[in-house]
């Protein structure tokens, strides 16, 4: 059975440079604590509480050493609270995600009304609403073009989750067109992610099966399996490879392997590692 790497998968800057920040902090030997999961990949969670990183809810429950913002970012409440304690602060925010947030302000200044694309709860739509909130915004989250309010009126302002797709923004800024509103719109998907999608796509077009390598708790791994599935009806979202069951390959003769954006490189060696040996 011959395995074929994705073109573009795994970790992509924002969360290599988190992980980089994070292992630094954990060599200070003063501790540090991270508010929420660094990133959304369990197994990396778990090796960095055993370097004493440890995930807390919120800058309440760290009574010492420094305090890291996730690659998700946080709303500006919780930065403030960190500050007000005098922690130490080490900001692991995507840079991306960070531009998202300052486009998600410049929109409500502009517009007064921002409408987020993205997935409601997810924490970084919840730092982009409390951005464009605190700059006076009325915010509404949409994951689609149902999602939309009916008295939304314009002017309109759209920014972006960074794991979204193109589709699902262009289908909500066509909705609002039909409308006649003409939305005032802020691309903030990552270029990272594009890539892996587009990449995942193309490779689930040609092979009998596909896994997708990343936590279930990731959104944008959880895309990659969907994008997948659309064309390879054989596809396998997994976090270890201990979950490779051999039954799921009867009768492959080549196997598609991608990953998200919070998948190290060494998760995902080991998976095409187990598939080979299949």
């Amino acid at each position: 059975m011959r395995v074929v790497k994705a073109e573009f998968a795994g970790a992509c800057y924002g969360v290599q440079r988190a992980l980089d920040m994070a292992v630094k902090a954990s060599e200070s030997g003063q501790g540090a604590s991270t508010l929420g999961p660094l990133i959304h990949n369990p197994q990396v969670v778990a090796e960095l509480a055993e370097r004493g990183i440890r995930a807390v809810e919120g800058p309440e429950n760290v009574e010492r050493g420094s305090v890291i913002i996730r690659s998700h970012g946080v709303t500006p409440a919780v930065r403030r609270a960190v500050e007000a304690r005098g922690l130490p602060l080490i900001d692991a925010t995507c840079p991306h995600v960070a531009r998202a947030q300052k486009a998600a302000a410049e929109l409500a200044r502009r517009c007064g009304r921002v409408v987020v694309v993205g997935e409601a709860g997810h924490p970084e739509v919840e730092g982009l609403v409390a951005h464009a909130r605190e700059a006076g915004g009325h915010v509404v989250v949409v994951a689609e073009p149902d999602d939309l309010p009916a008295s939304l009126e314009a002017p309109v302002g759209i920014v972006v989750q960074t794991t979204q797709t193109r589709e699902a923004l262009d289908a909500v800024v066509a909705a609002l067109a039909e409308r006649g509103i003409e939305a005032d719109v802020k691309n903030t998907i990552c270029f990272a992610t594009r890539q892996r999608q587009e990449s995942a796509a193309a490779l689930a077009d040609e092979v009998d099966a596909i896994v997708v390598i990343g936590g279930r708790n990731s959104s944008n791994t959880t895309r990659l399996a969907d994008i997948c599935a659309l064309s390879c009806a054989r596809t396998h979202h997994v976090e270890a490879p201990d979950e490779l069951d051999p039954a799921w390959f009867a009768g492959c003769e080549s196997v598609g392997v991608t990953a998200g954006a919070s998948t190290p490189e060494d998760q995902i060696a080991a998976i095409v590692e187990r598939l080979e040996a299949l």
